[in-house]
């Protein structure tokens, strides 16, 4: 193992740590009462756990989420199972480990705190967080049977504010984490698992 290598028990408590925080911010919802997908956390979830640990352990972090809530555990929106994964918001729900990847193999080539790191970071940011819909619409025009013009109206245009804050809030929390030093970068030189 290379010194500068993150400890595999390190690496295996981060991505723990971030598939917890994505449970628990999943539960964090307000329905919405013209569409089944509401607004939640789970997005923001996603980005941080990109922005922190890196594309390959974020995507393994959401990714284990994904399998389990797929097995039965009410683990996002305290709902669970192949009914749920195949509902409505399930377009979205699939995507959710590569929007964290992408996420990370992103933000983890930018350098430094300052203004341009920070409009590059929130570009990044904003990159991943849309890749949710891009099977998410697809998927509850297909079970509603409606155009793809009025699913993008009903389950992606009055989400795109809460999204743009959610990017402001991962930004912020991000900058000020790296600024502190307060988690070390699992970069892709670094990880043990080499997923990136």
């Amino acid at each position: 193992m290379k010194q500068n290598q993150t400890p595999p028990v390190r690496a295996i408590a981060y991505v723990a740590l971030f598939a917890a925080i994505f449970v628990v911010l999943s539960a964090v919802t307000i329905p919405l009462g013209f569409t089944p997908v509401p607004i939640s956390l789970q997005t923001l979830a996603i980005l941080l756990t990109g922005a922190m640990i890196g594309g390959g352990y974020a995507f393994l972090s959401i990714g284990i989420v994904l399998v389990l809530t797929l097995l039965g555990f009410p683990l996002l929106h305290g709902a669970g199972g192949l009914s749920f994964i195949l509902g409505p918001t399930g377009g979205f729900i699939w995507m959710f480990p590569i929007s964290a990847f992408v996420t990370g193999r992103l933000v983890s080539r930018i350098q430094g705190n300052g203004p341009f790191s920070v409009v590059l970071m929130a570009a990044a940011m904003i990159v991943g967080s849309g890749l949710v819909y891009l099977t998410g619409v697809p998927w509850y025009a297909h079970l509603a049977g409606i155009s793809l013009g009025k699913a993008f109206a009903l389950v992606c245009v009055p989400f795109i504010p809460g999204d743009l804050i959610k990017v402001g809030a991962a930004v912020l929390i991000t900058a000020t984490v790296r600024k502190l030093n307060l988690l070390p970068r699992l970069s892709a030189q670094d990880q043990v698992v080499p997923l990136d």
